[in-house]
């Protein structure tokens, strides 16, 4: 795989947890939601500085959750979980999983026809709004979403929904499994490990559970190996056998190279084969956490993404199946809005750790707290900028999908995901470049759950 292990998501983002045990904890970085000003994102320069960065329609940015929790949510066909198991029934091994129970129709509600040869490429970072809002600096994939002009309008046919949390630890899980992150146990940046009662970094497995005792789903890639389909994983040599490539993408015969430029030749020339070809590109990602998306730096990372994109799209052999979508997308946030848990007594009480991200958090209560009452108290405090629930209200409406008794001990007690332009951090744990990160993302708004679904048959 690799995809998720980022520098902008693991060296910057929290504290080793490794050394906490019991004692107030927080998370990492990421996420956050929306602006105000009422301007068309279509036709706007890049600025040069994250101080001067266009801010978005306040229209466009919906501060309520983009699906409803209920427990057929993750079963849906038009979702991040739906695209691999459609992919193996069009290559004529359909994989069926706990979540996506019949890969045919996965196959016919994202219309992906039947062919020998497939190619998938995740985008990091890049939600389908986000791509709208700066199409003129991806033409290409411009072109795949034809007449979808409209900022403000969604076209189903070109989007897809991810996961609770939308990040990339929960996402490429969500995608590798075609399950969710109740059952692959992969709940966001940092989470609880219940073996050790301390928190831990989820993108290098920090003091985590080992990769395939934690994440126990079979993958896509594994299961198609395993019918002797061609599975191959285009990436950075760094990535090989990483814990997070064990967790999410392992059954695919890794292909290290380290130039983007090789990387899309190597996907081409894979794809001559029959067979099934990953490539993930961390480039919009990352200039986003640094820079932020209405950033010059933002827009020539989708520029240089585009490119690569076309070349290989130009390149495949006929009859070849090419997609495009993403992990999640990303919002900025105002820092003058952003909520501190260390400042907040209230937020602080019957709290013995924090994990999660900004946008997205989980708290783990004290022994002697009463759950209900930090359900309150936050509630109270942050009600009007997130939803604030409890463990049981969760895995009731099926916030991270279904899930079983031992991920359910994963998961905090308390959860809360956050709806405007704010994040949720805790200065006693977090470093300032984690909490001052311009783009994040975590959350449920439109501009982080809804991500592309761009495809095309080489001719």
């Amino acid at each position: 795989m690799c995809a998720t292990e980022n520098p902008t998501d693991n060296d910057n983002s929290s504290l080793d947890n490794s050394s906490l045990d019991t004692s107030s904890h927080n998370n990492a970085l990421q996420d956050s939601t929306s602006h105000s000003d009422p301007q068309n994102l279509t036709n706007s320069t890049p600025t040069n500085s994250h101080d001067t960065r266009i801010p978005a329609p306040q229209g466009v940015i919906d501060q309520t959750p983009v699906w409803d929790l209920a427990g057929s949510s993750y079963s849906k066909y038009r979702t991040l979980s739906a695209i691999l198991p459609g992919l193996s029934s069009a290559l004529g091994h359909p994989v069926a999983t706990a979540t996506q129970t019949d890969p045919q129709t996965c196959q016919s509600a994202l219309a992906i026809p039947r062919v020998s040869s497939a190619v998938v490429i995740l985008v990091d970072g890049l939600g389908y709004f986000n791509l709208k809002a700066k199409r003129e600096h991806a033409p290409f994939l411009a072109s795949l979403l034809g007449d979808d002009s409209s900022f403000a309008e969604q076209n189903k046919t070109h989007s897809l929904r991810t996961c609770y949390p939308s990040t990339t630890t929960a996402a490429l899980a969500t995608l590798g499994t075609g399950t969710c992150p109740g059952l692959t146990g992969m709940l966001g940046y940092t989470q609880l490990n219940p073996r050790t009662h301390r928190i831990t970094q989820m993108i290098k497995f920090k003091g985590a559970i080992p990769p395939a005792d934690l994440q126990r789903e079979p993958t896509i890639f594994e299961r198609l190996s395993a019918q002797s389909v061609r599975v191959s994983n285009v990436s950075l040599p760094e990535f090989k056998g990483t814990p997070m490539t064990e967790a999410c993408l392992r059954g695919a015969d890794f292909v290290a190279e380290n130039k983007l430029d090789k990387q899309a030749q190597k996907v081409v020339e894979l794809a001559s084969q029959p067979g099934l070809t990953y490539w993930y590109l961390r480039e919009v990602d990352k200039a986003g956490h640094h820079y932020g998306w209405f950033s010059r730096e933002w827009a020539q990372a989708l520029e240089q993404v585009d490119n690569l994109i076309h070349t290989v799209a130009s390149s495949l052999p006929k009859g070849t199946f090419l997609c495009v979508s993403a992990d999640h997308g990303m919002v900025e946030t105002d820092l003058t809005r952003q909520i501190d848990i260390a400042k907040n007594p209230a937020l602080q009480d019957g709290v013995q750790l924090v994990a999660g991200e900004p946008r997205a958090l989980m708290l783990y209560t004290k022994k002697s707290a009463s759950v209900d009452a930090v359900v309150q108290r936050w509630r109270q405090e942050v009600g009007k900028v997130a939803t604030v629930m409890s463990k049981q209200e969760a895995i009731d409406s099926r916030l991270y999908g279904y899930s079983t008794p031992r991920i359910e001990e994963m998961l905090g007690d308390v959860l809360v995901y956050c709806h405007e332009d704010v994040t949720i951090v805790d200065s006693r744990f977090q470093k300032q470049p984690a909490m001052q990160m311009p783009g994040v993302h975590g959350s449920m708004t439109r501009l982080e759950a809804t991500i592309p679904w761009l495809t095309m048959l080489a001719e």
